[in-house]
Formats: C-alpha cells, structure tokens, sequence
C-alpha cells in the first residue's frame, strides 16, 4: 500500500479536490495532510475530504515533509503538491510504478510545462557543474515526487525553496534507483517575479553545500565563500537581467497560422469523420459545447495516431527562422489555439517557442476518452478586459501575468472569426492569409502570402 504526504500552505481552495483525487486509488489507503500552519480553512477542508491532518512544528516545506514522513504507515511515499488542481489523471499511478515493480527506489515527475527560470538559469548550471550525473534531469525542482521511506529517513531537508534539488542530490549520492516520468500537463501557480531572486539564492546555496559537503548555516565559514557567494551574485543578477529584458511577446495561432490546414480537419479526413465535423459545425453555436462534442470525434485513438496526424501537416516554412529571429530581439514567442496540448506542444518545440496554451484532451492507457479539459485561463475572470465568457484573449491576459509583459507589448497572429478579439486588444493584430473580413480590417498588419518574414519589421 502507498502514502500520499501533502504539505499545504493556505491551499483551502484546492486541498479537498487533491485528496479526493489521490482517494480513487485503490492502492492508496493514507492520505496525510501536513498543515503548515495556515491562516485559513486549509486544515478542516482536508479532514472533511477524508485526509489524516497534522499540525506542522514549524513553518516550512522541509519541516512538513518530515513531519509527514514520521507519521507513514507505509514504505512507498508520494509527495504532492497541494496547489494543483486538476492533476493528470495517471499522475499517482506514474509515479508509484516503477517502485511497486521495483525498478526505482526515487522517482520525480517532470511535466508539461515550460522549466522556470531558476531551473534554466540556476539549477541545471549548477548541476551540470557539480552533479553532471543529474544534468539530464528536465525539471530538477519538481515537488511531485515518490519514493522509499528508507530512503527518505535518511535525508536532512532543506526548508526552504531548496528542499527538492537537496531530496534530489541525496537519492542520487546514496545511489538510489532514480527514475523521471512525465505526467502530462499541469497548470500551478506561477511565483512572484520578485520572488526568483531569493528563489535562486536558496536553490544555489542548497546545490553547492551539498557539493562541498557541509550545512547551508555553514558556507559562512568556509575558505572560498567569496567564490560562492559570486556564483549566487551572478546568478541572481541573470535572472534580474532576463525578467526586464523580455517583455514583449508575440502570440500565434496554430490552425490555418502556423499549421497549413487545420488538425480537426486533418484528423476528420484521416479517420472518417468529415460530414460528423461539419454537421457538428453546423448545428452547434455554442463553442464550448462544440468543443466538447468534436473531443468525442477523437474516441480511441492514441496518441501517436493524433501526433502522426499532426506531423503530416505542413508548417509554414519560414516559421522556425523568424522563431528564432523573434528571440534574439527578446520576444517570448507562446502558442494560443482552441486545439489541444498534445499538439500545441508538439508544435512548440518543433518551432521553438517558449509555451503553449490549448485545451487538454483527455487520455486513459495512451487511448483518448473524447473527454475535453478546458483549462481556466480561457475563462473570464473579474479583470477580463474582452466581456467575453470563454476566450483566447482570457489567456493572453493570463500570459500576461505570467511573464509579467503589457498587454501593448504584445503582437498576435491569426485568421479566422475566433481570433477577432485577441487581435484587437493585443498592442498590434496581424491576419495571416485570411478569409475574415473584419479580421482584416481589425489587424495592424495584414499577410497575404503563407510567409511570416513581414512580422519582423513591426516587431
């Protein structure tokens, strides 16, 4: 039997749906909740959801895993975090794998999702500098982890934004079996900008005193602590020097924009469900229930039948130079499509660009449910400047946010009626190749020919 440990800070919106969540599995009979001593309902929601909730010592991520740990009953722990809402459906199952078959004694989930600045600009220098054994890990700073409590008994936690690198070095200096799998996608919550500073100091600092093999208290005292703190220095002033340099971002749309064609349409021909889409067109006005519906088109089939589709539609073929012109004049190039992240992700790293947003098809055992997850920031929130309910500028806002851009900063690119007001509240509108009258007329600057090289003279 598995043990899940959630350390949970303030997290009353999200912790009861977490529980529940590691609940459904059959093989997981204690779910323990570490309160870390929040200021709201965090700790009674959990209990109601049928949790075991203990009260944390001391604040700190660290100090709570540790509490977790002592009250176990079982040998295999999972640590979750408890922010993250909803989890891919195969997330537990993933994770506790390669442990009940005895194929790793440490495992840590990467996930789909773009890796954080610390983890790009500090952990993996650092790591490839002092630990090149684990530089081939894609998300070192992952909390989502499992392991054997033997293990873990054995490890002294950082209590700061270094406890997960640390758990990391010391499974693989005791040799552990390590293992990383890939959940799918997941939507957490994105740290203050001014909060990565201290981030990659305490990142730093927990690598290199694992290195030199003495306490993070201890660097003080030690003969090259001016080498140390230099590293911290620099590295704290790359992350300053990257957040004020890039913001700007250009946003392009996939189907009929980067794609020549469109997916649906493709997979309809491929699959033999063309008068069902168009029917479905034809009848359904409401987007999200269209939306839906068209999942259920997809019933079946695999993965690597939908990336095969994917990868038998042309790009348009000077999207990968411009890519890459774009981010040397420091834009943040991101994907915004009504298709689904399978996809969109595929695409982004084909092309280059740094996220993607899109809805999330469902899948269970490789095969699609036909199920549609549409994740929140399309969705009106009380600072939605558009009025509408469901909505790709909803989730330009929300990239916004994230990479702390204007929203006057950033270009969009599309062609058809559901990229009228992305490219009307973007700072400039580009039609690509479309058919759309008043996209047309919206845009700052109209592409007639399937090229994207005109974008680099007003970007």
């Amino acid at each position: 039997m598995v043990t899940v440990i959630i350390p949970a800070l303030n997290e009353e919106k999200t912790i009861a749906n977490v529980v529940c969540f590691c609940l459904k599995h059959s093989f997981i009979n204690e779910v323990i909740v570490v309160d870390d001593n929040s200021d709201d309902n965090t700790a009674a929601a959990a209990k109601a959801s049928g949790a075991k909730v203990i009260q944390s010592k001391v604040r700190g991520k660290g100090i709570s895993m540790k509490d977790g740990i002592q009250n176990t009953t079982n040998e295999i722990i999972v640590f979750l975090d408890a922010d993250i809402d909803p989890y891919p459906e195969n997330t537990i199952n993933q994770l506790c794998k390669p442990l009940l078959n005895n194929e790793a004694d440490f495992v840590k989930a990467s996930f789909s999702r773009n890796a954080g600045r610390v983890t790009e600009l500090v952990a993996k220098p650092l790591l490839s500098i002092y630990y090149p054994g684990l530089a081939s890990f894609s998300q070192p700073l992952s909390g989502m982890i499992a392991g054997r409590k033997r293990f873990f008994n054995k490890i002294n936690f950082f209590n700061d934004y270094g406890v997960d690198i640390g758990i990391l070095i010391d499974m693989y200096l005791m040799k552990a079996r390590i293992v990383e799998v890939n959940i799918g996608y997941i939507e957490n919550k994105s740290k203050p900008w001014e909060g990565l500073g201290q981030m990659s100091k305490e990142v730093s600092r927990a690598i290199i005193s694992k290195a030199l093999g003495v306490q993070k208290d201890e660097l003080s005292t030690i003969e090259d602590i001016s080498s140390i703190e230099t590293i911290q220095r620099e590295m704290h002033n790359t992350i300053k020097e990257n957040l004020s340099d890039y913001n700007k971002m250009i946003i392009f749309d996939l189907d009929n924009t980067i794609f020549n064609g469109r997916f649906i349409d493709t997979c309809a021909e491929k699959f033999g469900f063309t008068r069902e889409l168009n029917d479905l067109r034809y009848n359904e006005r409401d987007q999200i229930i269209l939306t839906k519906r068209i999942g259920l088109l997809l019933k079946g089939k695999t993965m690597d039948e939908l990336l095969h589709v994917a990868s038998s539609i042309k790009i348009i073929q000077d999207i990968h130079t411009v890519v890459e012109q774009l981010k040397c004049k420091k834009y943040i190039v991101g994907i915004i499509s009504h298709s689904y992240m399978l996809i969109t992700n595929y695409v982004r790293q084909k092309i280059g660009a740094d996220f993607s947003y899109a809805n999330q098809l469902e899948f269970f055992e490789g095969k699609a449910t036909g199920e549609v997850n549409l994740p929140s920031y399309f969705f009106a929130s009380p600072e939605s400047i558009c009025g509408h309910s469901y909505c790709k500028t909803n989730a330009l806002q929300y990239a916004c946010d994230k990479y702390n851009v204007p929203l006057k900063n950033c270009i969009a690119a599309g062609e058809d009626i559901d990229d009228r007001c992305i490219m009307a509240h973007a700072g400039k509108g580009v039609a690509f190749c479309s058919k759309d009258e008043l996209v047309t007329k919206i845009a700052y600057l109209s592409i007639k020919e399937k090229t994207f090289e005109s974008l680099l003279k007003i970007a």
